[in-house]
């Protein structure tokens, strides 16, 4: 049996990530959102006719872009350090 030293160090309790690294992760959450909705849409009813609308300018490269973004914004909300001092 042991004791219980009052040296021993508790474990400190603070949260990973800070306000800022949560408001950096809605951001990249929304842009990814409304990268795949851009990106939806565009068949047809008929599955006879081609419908050329689903190789326009919104869902070839403004979706895909948006997304990457997206996906970009959520790596530095990761990484970045709120509590980094400004020296």
């Amino acid at each position: 049996m042991s004791k219980k030293n009052d040296n021993d160090q508790k474990p400190n309790k603070e949260f990973v990530f800070q306000k800022k690294n949560y408001l950096f992760l809605f951001i990249g959450i929304a842009f990814i959102a409304l990268g795949f909705i851009l990106m939806s849409g565009g068949g047809s009813d008929d599955p006879n006719v081609f419908n050329p609308e689903i190789y326009n300018f919104r869902r070839i490269r403004l979706a895909p872009t948006l997304v990457l973004i997206g996906l970009g914004i959520q790596v530095y909300a990761i990484l970045l350090n709120p509590n980094k001092n400004k020296h």
